[in-house]
């Protein structure tokens, strides 16, 4: 079943072809791996779909239904989250305060358990964050600040802050960029078990193709704006038109 579809898509900015013409169906329940050079579009293309950019032209359904005019908190109520290649975390607060805001949407107000003081609402919320605290391995830095984070800890943030939305969709926007080996090869099997144990479809953006390689069911290409490949990780690869792009040679 197609959960995300996305259909002659095209923005451009400045006289820029940003995406021309993009057709891209992603799959429930799998891992598909968007790659390509710094500018292909990649980024643009999470962008459309998270409500950030109007496109020009084309159209963005999810579960059938158009996302497009509406903003990107509405469509994170759809069931859409997503992480961003420059961190944007609250770099003054706790790493638990910050996996809590990530439940903001699932907060319901009940007047009644306000009058009697019941914190049922907060303690249920509470206990999805402490999932993702024991799944990410996060237990001995839940009351640092973030900032006070190494890098690697900071990216795990992100990722669980996004997982706390309980989202359908989950796009990953470099995950892996700036780890060391040890830490991408940590982050790379989190991502791998999201899929079974949070039960979403993963949107993947990576420049390391070893580790999307690993991950991705299927594989997308971009280049100038343009999808130029698609397939299994494999087949991309060998694809001509990648190795020229992507690789710079034969």
């Amino acid at each position: 079943m197609t959960l995300l579809g996305i259909h002659d898509l095209v923005i451009s900015f400045g006289g820029i072809m940003a995406l021309a013409g993009i057709d891209l169906d992603v799959e429930e329940g799998e891992i598909l791996a968007v790659i390509g050079p710094n500018g292909s579009g990649k980024t643009t293309l999470f962008n459309c779909v998270s409500g950030v950019y109007k496109p020009d032209r084309g159209e963005v359904l999810f579960e059938g239904k158009t996302l497009l005019g509406f903003s990107p908190d509405t469509i994170a109520h759809f069931g859409i989250a997503r992480t961003f290649q420059n961190l944007r975390l609250f770099l003054h607060t706790t790493v638990l305060d910050n996996l809590l805001l990530g439940r903001h949407i699932k907060f319901r107000k009940n007047p009644v358990h306000a009058v009697l003081r019941m914190r049922k609402e907060e303690i249920l919320n509470r206990e999805v964050v402490e999932d993702i605290i024991d799944f990410l391995d996060l237990q001995p830095f839940r009351s640092a600040r973030v900032t006070d984070c190494p890098y690697g800890i900071q990216k795990k943030v992100e990722l669980g802050r996004a997982l706390a939305l309980e989202p359908k969709l989950l796009m990953l926007d470099e995950p892996v960029s700036g780890l060391t080996a040890e830490e991408k090869e940590e982050s790379a099997y989190r991502i791998s078990e999201i899929r079974g144990r949070f039960r979403t479809t993963i949107l993947l953006v990576e420049h390391d193709l070893r580790i999307a390689s690993r991950l991705a069911d299927r594989m997308v290409a971009f280049n100038y704006g343009q999808k130029i490949a698609q397939g299994s990780p494999e087949e991309v690869q060998r694809n001509p038109e990648v190795i020229r792009a992507y690789l710079g040679k034969e």
